[in-house]
């Protein structure tokens, strides 16, 4: 009999997971009660923007662009009947304290406060928020630390023109350092980006964590004179790549200003580490990649 018990039980729980999986929420009710719409990823993400555009931040007297190094984010994940949220917020310091007890407040975990930067003033900090049930709820909270910050919530022009206009920007041969990188890049306000997924899947709380959700590697590019540009992001490592690529990203000139974690349950646990440099483009870009050359990337 207790062994038709638990065959019972077991075919219960198989029949579950067969259940059509749920549709996804409404992304429209998720931008209306967050404040600020987002876009809809490949992979089933809704990702909305927020970067900090008030601010003017400088570092090394070069003025940082919203997109290089001040472009924060939120992204909703379905799982089931649920929804998952991280982002990664930008704040000032006098901002961070009263947006962790509202955010806490409403339910969404703390998984990290940071610098990505050395010497940027005015300095800026970063948080790491995940959080994990019905979206609206989720979106409300989320709106509620917002909402204590000065974070523009407009949504920003588009068209062919504010695409132009950003590419005009760029001086410095993007086809030369997509080369030395290994990669295809994308000009995106007046930045020239990567994004450069791991080769093995992540996973918190045995949910995939895809690439918009923060676990790509993410190399930014700023012309600052000529064929000179100023790059920053974060290279998304495991235990055994950390100094191999530290010592990779300073045998070529780049500076390492942050080392730290973004989540704390992730599987495999991964490590973020931020750079810094202002130099030809190019002889960056094969700085970059003798660093990738250590990581276990995806093949572009």
């Amino acid at each position: 009999m207790h062994a038709k018990l638990v065959t019972g039980a077991m075919l219960i729980a198989m029949s579950a997971l067969l259940q059509p999986a749920s549709a996804a929420p409404d992304w429209q009710t998720i931008a209306k009660t967050l404040g600020k719409s987002g876009a809809e990823t490949p992979d089933g993400v809704y990702r909305v923007g927020l970067p900090r555009t008030d601010l003017k931040v400088s570092l090394d007297g070069i003025s940082l662009k919203p997109g290089f190094a001040l472009g924060g984010w939120i992204a909703f994940e379905p799982m089931g009947n649920q929804t998952m949220v991280m982002g990664d917020i930008v704040l000032t310091q006098d901002e961070v304290n009263p947006v962790m007890k509202k955010l806490e407040e409403g339910g969404i975990e703390i998984t990290a406060v940071h610098n990505h930067l050395l010497r940027a003033e005015p300095m800026t900090l970063y948080m790491h928020v995940f959080g994990q049930g019905d979206p609206v709820t989720l979106a409300t909270a989320v709106h509620s630390g917002l909402a204590l910050t000065k974070t523009p919530m407009e949504n920003a022009a588009s068209g062919a023109s504010q695409s132009q206009a950003s590419t005009q920007q760029i001086e410095f041969d993007t086809a030369a350092v997509d080369r030395a990188i290994g990669y295809k890049g994308k000009a995106n306000g007046g930045v020239y980006q990567f994004s450069i997924p791991r080769a093995e899947p992540v996973k918190e709380n045995g949910m995939d964590v895809p690439a918009a959700l923060g676990t790509a590697i993410a190399i930014n590019f700023q012309s600052t004179d000529g064929d000179k540009a100023a790059i920053t992001g974060d290279f998304v490592l495991i235990a055994k790549e950390v100094n191999p690529v530290i010592k990779a990203i300073e045998d070529n000139g780049i500076e390492i200003t942050a080392l730290h974690s973004h989540m704390l349950d992730e599987q495999p646990r991964l490590f973020f580490m931020h750079f810094w440099a202002n130099d030809d483009a190019q002889k960056l870009a094969k700085g970059l990649r003798a660093a990738l050359d250590k990581v276990a990337v995806k093949k572009s």
